[in-house]
């Protein structure tokens, strides 16, 4: 791994590259900290500790939303907008379904669209969010005209989640990985020193010495569930159900270590069920926050059952998790799409006919590993809304395993780009000699 790194230090491109995603996650990092202006942040920072809404929403933005930073919103509105026309694309409106049959240009004109959607769902995202937040924290805007107020926060809002895009597109070609979700990890990745300090003085911190050992104890449990949580998801990442291949044109037996295999992930819907679920507990109170005073019973109801911070709504949470890890899965995954293209490539698994039947034992076969992977996606998201209601700790301060989940995946597709650039180097290198 050592040797890897160093390599890659090595090559002048790929430490361009490196260096490059670096100067754009700086940028990245110090918008972050820009308050708009306007907003008195002090309410909002001790209703993020407690609020659990807040808490995942603030996930996507790398901890902006607290302090209502320009980069509040994160490239969340962005990631919605994407899903929304995927799932359009999906024979729901026959002109987007040709555009993503049309290749290179209509994936072009599909791109365009979803970024358009992104500017109306930021803007309505930020106004939502703000106007619910100025009745929840009264003293938060610092202005009697508070609808202007929300209408001029919501645009800086919008033109920071635009401009994160535009970060996340130059990494994408000047730098490495994916730029919009290396921007989703930089953010997840600079809240862990807040979280594990915020563990240690809520469990060690404001006790006397005589409980101090206790909260040594403690702290050291939650540092030990964290790490199996981690080793958990990359186990969840890496986990797939291999289907051998066999092809027609072979007239020797193949031995088994040479066996070609159809990889099935048991995860194949990675952390966006999570995402969706979320957007779908948390829109509607925003709404409801529109027409309906704070304590009313309306939003005491809907808090109840969407609140993500009693057990109801978190049931909930886990069915919508699991209804979009199946639809999801089924939306990457087209078994008659890959028993069309064994078919056309001339293999088969072996003990089951080419057509029909293969299409069918793929199906079986991929909706009992979805239940594993749909079940411990469920757990994971769940597990850091689930402990402060058997626990001391408080929302803000939960094992998030719905960032560790899009941590581990970002790092290692990245980690596979670098060697994959590196072997091409290595090859290019070759040849020239």
């Amino acid at each position: 791994m050592f040797t890897t790194f160093i390599s890659m230090l090595k090559n002048k491109e790929i430490r361009n590259r490196i260096l490059f995603t670096l100067a754009m996650l700086f940028i990245f990092r110090f918008g972050a900290a820009i308050t708009v202006p306007g907003v008195n942040t002090a309410e909002l920072l001790s209703g993020a500790n407690d609020n659990s809404l807040i808490a995942m929403m603030n996930l996507l933005g790398g901890g902006g939303l607290e302090q209502l930073s320009i980069f509040a919103l994160g490239v969340g509105p962005y990631i919605t907008a994407s899903i929304i026309i995927q799932l359009l694309s999906m024979d729901v409106i026959p002109a987007l379904t040709e555009l993503s049959k049309g290749g290179a240009n209509g994936r072009k004109q599909l791109d365009r669209y979803t970024r358009y959607l992104a500017v109306v769902l930021s803007f309505f995202q930020g106004f939502t969010m703000v106007y619910s937040f100025s009745k929840t924290y009264p003293s938060m805007l610092n202005t009697d005209a508070v609808f202007a107020q929300c209408l001029y926060i919501s645009t800086l809002l919008t033109a920071g989640s635009l401009f994160l895009l535009w970060i996340g597109d130059r990494i994408s070609m000047k730098g490495i990985g994916n730029g919009v979700s290396i921007i989703i990890m930089a953010g997840i990745v600079s809240r862990l020193p807040h979280q594990f300090t915020t563990a240690y003085q809520t469990l060690v911190g404001s006790l006397d010495s005589s409980a101090m050992f206790g909260g040594l104890l403690n702290f050291g449990l939650f540092i030990f569930c964290y790490v199996l949580i981690l080793i958990f998801v990359v186990f969840m990442q890496l986990a797939e159900r291999k289907i051998p291949i066999q092809y027609t044109s072979s007239t020797v037996q193949t031995r088994k270590n040479d066996m070609t295999y159809l990889p099935l992930k048991i995860n194949s819907a990675s952390v966006i069920p999570v995402i969706f679920a979320s957007a779908v507990m948390v829109a509607p109170l925003q709404i409801a926050r529109f027409f309906f005073e704070e304590g009313s019973d309306v939003l005491l109801t809907m808090t109840r059952f969407m609140g993500l911070t009693t057990p109801e709504s978190l049931v909930i949470y886990v069915i919508l998790i699991l209804l979009f890890t199946f639809f999801y899965t089924k939306l990457q995954v087209d078994p008659e799409k890959i028993a069309e293209n064994l078919g056309k490539s001339g293999s088969y698994i072996p003990g089951v006919r080419p057509g029909s039947e293969t299409k069918e034992y793929i199906t079986k076969v991929l909706n009992r590993i979805t239940v594993l992977g749909a079940i411990g996606l469920a757990f994971i998201a769940v597990l850091p809304h689930a402990l402060p209601l058997f626990t001391s700790l408080p929302q803000s301060m939960g094992l998030g395993g719905t960032g560790v989940i899009i941590v581990v995946g970002v790092a290692m597709e990245t980690v596979k780009q670098l060697e994959g650039q590196l072997t091409q180097k290595s090859y290019r290198g070759f040849i020239s000699r």
